[in-house]
């Protein structure tokens, strides 16, 4: 991925010397997370990731979400590789979508991307390295600790460049669901639905981020034609290893498919690919679609 000297994002916040916040987690609104990486059930009812991926992804450190990227402090630390990398994307998925809208009379309202280290207080709660990047509707951020990209090349098989553009790119997409009330008609839903039937609804959100995470990819190398043979082929791996039945079975041995709230990983790469293919949100209506 040919990202080097490309604009970087004046949307991402820098609060890795900030020390992060404590370890509370007040109840409030509801972040969507990408791989349902999670250190407690209280975690998972509050920021949508699934419990049941929690052991034995991480359990080599007691539950750690990965050696955090230990960049230097004061300036030196905005030139670190990995915070560039996640302004370049950041700016490309507001290149690409504040085009998509105003070529349909629409104006795309950006999130800011925070980048902490460890614990950070969120309008949904306490957010924590151990759950992976996620998204809060609540005050329309999406959250990483850099050191989940270790996580991902590291444990869970999912090395490259383009997978991390993927992780952006999916949170990114929740906050296109936000902005459609995609997220408030779900959240409306908890607690008038039975358990199944909310991860059932879930996976149909995760599965649209995915979606739009493909649409990204096809209008982003349309635009800019920076990505390389195998850049695809990452992203496609990155999805298929955060599949819950993948997940499950590496940390249970079983797969309870009742449980997923991500969706499978064949399901995951499948709307991916839809919508890379399609490079149009309307390709991405997994609420109506029949087949998942």
């Amino acid at each position: 991925m040919k990202w080097e000297g490309q604009r970087e994002s004046e949307n991402v916040e820098d609060a890795r010397s900030s020390g992060g916040g404590g370890r509370g987690l007040p109840i409030g609104g509801r972040g969507i997370g990408l791989g349902g990486i999670v250190i407690a059930l209280l975690a998972s009812w509050v920021l949508g990731v699934n419990p049941l991926t929690v052991l034995g992804i991480l359990s080599g450190d007691g539950g750690g979400g990965g050696a955090p990227v230990q960049a230097p402090a004061g300036d030196s630390q905005a030139q670190d590789p990995a915070y560039r990398f996640v302004k370049v994307v950041l700016a490309d998925t507001e290149d690409v979508w504040g085009t998509y809208f105003q070529q349909r009379g629409q104006q795309y309202a950006m999130p800011k991307l925070r980048v902490f280290r460890g614990s950070e207080p969120t309008a949904c709660g306490q957010g924590e390295a151990a759950m992976g990047p996620f998204y809060c509707p609540a005050d329309r951020k999406v959250y990483i600790d850099l050191g989940f990209y270790d996580t991902l090349r590291q444990r869970l098989g999912a090395p490259g460049d383009f997978a991390q553009a993927y992780v952006i790119a999916h949170e990114v997409g929740h906050h296109l669901q936000n902005l459609m009330g995609t997220t408030a008609k779900l959240d409306q839903a908890r607690g008038r639905v039975s358990e199944r039937e909310m991860n059932a609804l879930s996976v149909k959100l995760e599965l649209q981020a995915d979606c739009f995470a493909g649409v990204w990819a096809q209008l982003s190398q349309r635009g800019k034609g920076w990505l390389e043979q195998g850049d695809i082929d990452e992203a496609l791996n990155a999805a298929a290893q955060i599949g819950d039945d993948t997940l499950q079975k590496r940390s249970r041995g079983t797969v309870v498919p009742e449980s997923f709230t991500h969706g499978s990983s064949a399901q995951r790469v499948r709307w991916f690919k839809r919508g890379l293919e399609a490079g149009e949100l309307r390709a991405c209506d997994t609420f109506s679609s029949t087949t998942l």
